[in-house]
């Protein structure tokens, strides 16, 4: 006896997205599907659900649907530290509806983290404490003075914030350690364990440098910017992935790109995408110099790596059901019935876009990430105004011709109006 389909009739919906091409890696599903949402959450996905009752039906034909995106590493603490930019205006026009702070806030900030940021904002935010119980107020330097690396401390503060405090944030390079060696990295593998946490780690240029590092490293942790061309690089001179880290990563080590502003380099990614080293996560560490370029935002990082020759639900898996996983979290990261309804609707705009990485090499690419509509539990988010950058926001000298050139997709239009 076959199957009985559901009759969608009978039901009303707040909001219905009707023929997007949809693509969610967690539930494995890639093709024209429609969506329909309810109290928050996803209630049917069909192939089509054309003449059910909506309050809202949003037309996605030509449209690219995906579960709303969820950014690994960023920076949010606005206001208080060097690096954060505010979470909800940059979401509204990305299609970021979860993001995990990274560090950004030690105990002695948390609190306001927690009150003034993540209470207020209408995006999803969670956390990795920094070690230091200072975080990330000024650019670095935040270990040189081991007094703030206060374990008890730490563990105070995420024993009483475990709803949003995930794991534990260190950044590992020769400013952050400045003096110190990796007494701070040992310290926080210390806590991690103690907690039974995940540890991000940051790396960059040395010293210290990467074996130090690896020796520190477990199953589970992450290693972000592991596409750095820095000299503590997982890329051995040789060619070849730092052997420890490949023995890690073959145990659950996770790989995250952490773009940022000083992070990522084709090179790198072009040499070990050759070997089939694949990053398990994109993230963007975006923060007040990242968003100016050439990072810019989520959706741009992910359409580099369509340049770079991955495909488009091989990039959207990177930066919404594997992140889910890793958080803990894997109801955000899919459009499954029940989940809770944060979508992301993009454009995939083909053109002659180039693209830049952290040291100003430029790769072409001939596909983009536009962000059309991003809704968190049903609702649209409001494209408002974001505030201004910070005086101190200001690039490195050999990146701000990026602020001439312009975003890839503003290339697009400013050649289109030449041609014409």
């Amino acid at each position: 006896m076959s199957e009985r389909a559901p009759d969608f009739s009978t039901e009303r919906y707040d909001t219905v997205i009707l023929g997007g091409q949809f693509i969610d890696p967690g539930a494995g599903r890639v093709g024209r599907f429609d969506v329909a949402i309810k109290d928050g959450m996803v209630a049917a996905v069909a192939p089509s659900l054309q003449g059910v009752q909506a309050e809202r039906v949003i037309d996605a034909r030509g449209q690219i649907v995906t579960p709303g995106l969820i950014d690994l590493h960023t920076h949010v603490y606005w206001g208080v530290t060097y690096w954060g930019i505010e979470a909800d205006p940059v979401a509204a026009r990305t299609g970021v509806t979860t993001w995990l702070d990274v560090g950004s806030a030690g105990a002695y900030t948390f609190p306001g983290f927690r009150r003034y940021i993540v209470e207020t904002s209408r995006v999803r935010i969670y956390a990795l404490l920094n070690l230091s119980a200072i975080g990330l107020v000024a650019p670095t330097w935040e270990f040189a003075n081991l007094d703030y690396c206060d374990l008890d401390l730490a563990a105070q503060m995420i024993e009483q914030n475990r709803d949003l405090i995930l794991g534990i944030k260190a950044r590992i390079d020769r400013n952050t350690t400045r003096g110190v060696g990796t007494r701070p990295l040992e310290l926080a593998r210390h806590l991690a364990d103690q907690l039974n946490l995940p540890l991000m780690v940051h790396i960059g240029q040395g010293p210290p440098e990467i074996d130090e590092v690896a020796a520190l490293l477990r199953p589970g942790d992450i290693l972000t910017h592991c596409f750095t061309g820095g000299s503590m690089r997982i890329l051995r001179p040789d060619g070849t992935l730092h052997p420890q880290v490949r023995e890690l990563h073959e145990r659950g080590l996770v790989l995250d790109i952490g773009h940022g502003a000083g992070s990522f380099s084709f090179a790198v990614a072009e040499a070990l995408l050759r070997q089939g080293v694949l990053p398990d996560v994109i993230s963007s560490d975006i923060h007040q110099l990242a968003i100016q370029g050439p990072m810019f935002d989520l959706p741009t990082t992910l359409s580099k790596f369509l340049a770079l020759g991955m495909s488009l639900p091989e990039v959207i898996e990177r930066a919404t059901v594997a992140p889910a996983r890793i958080i803990g979290r894997p109801e955000l990261g899919t459009l499954a019935v029940g989940t809770p309804a944060d979508l992301a609707l993009f454009e995939l705009v083909d053109g002659d876009f180039t693209f830049y990485d952290v040291e100003m090499q430029a790769r072409k690419g001939d596909k983009l990430l536009v962000n059309t509509l991003t809704l968190k539990d049903g609702q649209p988010l409001p494209r408002v105004p974001e505030s201004a950058l910070q005086p101190w926001a200001v690039l490195a000298e050999h990146q701000r011709p990026i602020t001439e050139i312009g975003h890839p997709f503003r290339q697009r239009a400013r050649h289109r109006s030449t041609k014409s």
